[in-house]
């Protein structure tokens, strides 16, 4: 996932697949889609580092919400705030999200 601003619309994400296609000589984009996305309550955290680092992040997230009173509930997403070809994997900076819910008494 990459967040972006509120401004763009979905007319203007398929004008920069066209761009990208015609750029990059007809380039797959296949699997990229423009959605609006909540999840609700969540924990999250920020992992700094290669993504390659981030199922200790990852675990310790996990284990936080029980231990606050959660229980977790879908899928962890990530939120990348960076860009893996400007950046050094050791300066990477990516959002972990997992949805919760209060633990029900």
């Amino acid at each position: 996932m990459i967040r972006q601003p509120a401004h763009i619309s979905g007319g203007m994400y398929e004008q920069a697949l066209e761009q990208l296609r015609q750029k990059h000589n007809g380039v797959s984009v296949a699997q990229s889609r423009f959605e609006s996305f909540h999840d609700g309550l969540s924990v999250q955290v920020m992992h700094v580092g290669p993504y390659a680092d981030e199922p200790p992040t990852i675990e310790k997230l996990q284990a936080f919400a029980p231990d606050s009173g959660y229980q977790l509930r879908g899928k962890h997403h990530e939120i990348d705030s960076g860009d893996p070809r400007r950046a050094g994997p050791e300066n990477l900076k990516t959002i972990l999200r997992r949805p919760v819910q209060p633990v029900a008494d």
